[in-house]
């Protein structure tokens, strides 16, 4: 845990450098298979956003923060099974894997259920692998459309994990595809709630910040290797 502090302000001093514009560039704490003590000292190091992808794993780790969270925001950015659609509503701030209407359907109905407006990020899925999820590119302006006419759930920009590569520079062209993508439903659509572009990871953030990403996701950049064998 000592080296947490002086892993973020590494990963900042790099965003900071990467930038092309004045855009502010959100770091969220990847703390999935990390132990909430491991999140109390990121967040004693200003970290505003936090990440997890399994709901039964982020719940009692939530519980044990209690307090710590007020002012936190809190994301859910792995795959979201139908069955686990109520409580990530109720427990998460910003859902970053929406990829279906049936889904944000079900998003929309819980969410109007607790009077709550659900942000939602559109997964782009770029990667060819059966096992990945998201919108194809060439439908995501049509769902986002679709999107529209959804209650309870607002749609704040595009979410996309690169295929993985030893090489991060091999992320380059689908962050720049993605970026695209938000840029042309921006500027069509004229909203200023989308504003969100979801993308980088520990490997390849600084990429991803060069080629306009406003949210980056971090884990084992900042916590060290995961033991996915002590969840």
């Amino acid at each position: 845990m000592k080296n947490i502090h002086r892993n973020i302000e590494f990963i900042k001093n790099t965003v900071n450098s990467a930038k092309n514009t004045s855009v502010v560039v959100e770091l969220i704490a990847v703390t999935k298979t990390f132990p909430y003590q491991c999140i109390l000292e990121a967040l004693k190091c200003e970290i505003k956003h936090i990440g997890e992808s399994k709901i039964k794993e982020a719940l009692p780790k939530f519980e044990q923060l209690g307090s710590s969270l007020v002012g936190i925001t809190k994301h859910f950015i792995g795959h979201l099974q139908s069955n686990k659609v109520k409580k990530a509503v109720e427990n998460f701030d910003l859902i970053h894997s929406l990829d279906s209407v049936k889904l944000a359907g079900s998003i929309s109905l819980y969410a109007a259920n607790i009077d709550k407006l659900q942000n939602c990020l559109i997964e782009v899925k770029v990667s060819q692998e059966i096992t990945k999820t998201g919108v194809n590119p060439n439908y995501v302006e049509d769902f986002y459309k679709q999107c529209l006419s959804i209650p309870n759930i607002l749609i704040k920009g595009l979410m996309v994990i690169a295929p993985y590569s030893d090489n991060p520079e091999d992320s380059r062209p689908y962050f720049k595809q993605v970026y695209n993508l938000f840029e042309n439903i921006r500027k069509s659509y004229g909203s200023s709630e989308f504003n969100i572009l979801s993308m980088g990871m520990s490997d390849d953030y600084k990429i991803a910040v060069e080629e306009g990403a406003t949210m980056i996701r971090i884990g084992s950049a900042i916590f060290g290797k995961r033991n996915y064998g002590n969840k």
